[in-house]
Parts: structure tokens; sequence; C-alpha cells
């Protein structure tokens, strides 16, 4: 795709580039394949949990701001929304899976609704740019929201109406609203990567303000352990 040559324009230097495909950057374990969430988890360990699906560009991003919302229990950096079985993270990079970089989050719906999750997500990332996020740039970076069932369907299309005739954007938004079809778990040196990596180049400049976004505007529903330390 085009993202090294923006990232190397949009960001001035290789020592920001993150979501892109970094070979060597990263002290990472030989992974063979990837597992699909329900090999990946083990039987009934979420049962009592919701679950929801949502593309907004490099998971390292989405990931850590979900993370810090209080009723998350677990989120889980991957790939969906396309065909292609077992996908690494080089082919979802090369463009010719269909997938996106994607999180799936399991929660208690009776501590955060899924509509608070959604009020999350259209604030974590920026809804409104065509296969782009930032410096990242490739279907792989889409917006999207896979909906597990009606309700979420419902939801999503009613929250993306609302913003839309709200003004809130500059631009329409483009995000992709798909059902739910399967969930790989990306290569394990991604999961957790924005806690075990502060001070990564991306990290600094591109996920952490949008982190931090989300801590501000959230900040009533923040774990405790998240939460402006007075």
């Amino acid at each position: 795709m085009l993202k090294q040559l923006l990232i190397l324009t949009f960001l001035f230097s290789m020592t920001t580039v993150g979501c892109s495909q970094q070979e060597g950057k990263v002290d990472k374990p030989k992974t063979k394949g990837t597992k699909s969430i329900s090999e990946y988890i083990k039987k009934d360990k979420y049962a009592d949990y919701d679950v929801a699906t949502f593309a907004g560009g490099c998971f390292w991003c989405t990931e850590a701001a979900f993370e810090r919302i209080e009723g998350v229990i677990d989120v889980i950096s991957g790939y969906s929304g396309g065909d292609t079985q077992r996908p690494t993270y080089k082919e979802v990079g090369g463009g010719g899976t269909g997938h996106a970089e994607a999180i799936i989050i399991y929660y208690d719906p009776e501590v955060v609704s899924f509509q608070t999750l959604l009020n999350v997500f259209f604030v974590a990332h920026d809804p409104t740019t065509l296969n782009r996020q930032g410096p990242d740039v490739g279907a792989e970076y889409r917006s999207a929201i896979f909906y597990h069932n009606e309700t979420q369907k419902d939801l999503a299309e009613k929250t993306i109406k609302k913003l839309n005739e709200s003004g809130k954007f500059k631009n329409p938004i483009v995000t992709e609203l798909a059902p739910y079809s399967e969930f790989w778990v990306a290569e394990d040196y991604h999961q957790n990567f924005y806690e075990l990596n502060p001070n990564q180049g991306y990290v600094r400049s591109v996920s952490r303000p949008k982190v931090e976004k989300v801590k501000k505007e959230f900040a009533d529903i923040l774990k405790e352990e998240y939460k402006p330390k007075n």
C-alpha cells in the first residue's frame, strides 16, 4: 500500500512509524499463523459478557483507548472483515485479504452499554476518512463496525445518522457497517502494545493523543487506575 511513503512524509522520521509493516523494529516472537477468537479464548471464559467488534485504524490505538473504559473486561487486537483464513500482519498490510485491523471487546453490559462503546468509538478515531487514519493508509485501516446482532446494527445506524445530522464532523461519516463473521487474533507482539511500548515513536506521536482524547472526553467512566490523580 502507500503507507510507508506517507508515513515518511507525514511524521518526518522513521522513529515514529508504528502500525506499518516495520519488520525488525519490534522484538517479536515467531508466530505460526493467527488463531480464531474461539481458539484464542478458552470456552465460556467470557460467557457472562457481551461482545463488540470495531475497526478504527491502528489497533494499538483503539485497543488502549477501550481498555480504559469501566466495564470493559478485555480488548484483543486482530483482523476482521475479510475472507482470508488465518491472515498474518504482513498479509493484511499488503491489502489483499480484505481484513481491517480491528479489536474485539468483551464488556459487562450491566456496567457499560453498547451505545456508550459506540460513543467512545466515534471519539477514538476519525470516522470521516475513507480507508485512512492519519499516516496509515489502506483498506486495512478503514473505519468499521462489525455488528453481532440486529440491536447493535440498529444502534450503530441511529448513532451515525445522529452524528451526521449534528454537524459534529465537518465531513460525512464513512464507517462501514457489516455483520460480524470472524475475528482472527493478531500476533502476540501486537497485544497490549501501547502499554508495553510507551516510548515507541508511533505510540508517542499518534496513539497517545488519541488515547488522551478518549480519557478527557470520558473521564467520568474511566477505570479507577486511569482516572486523573488529584
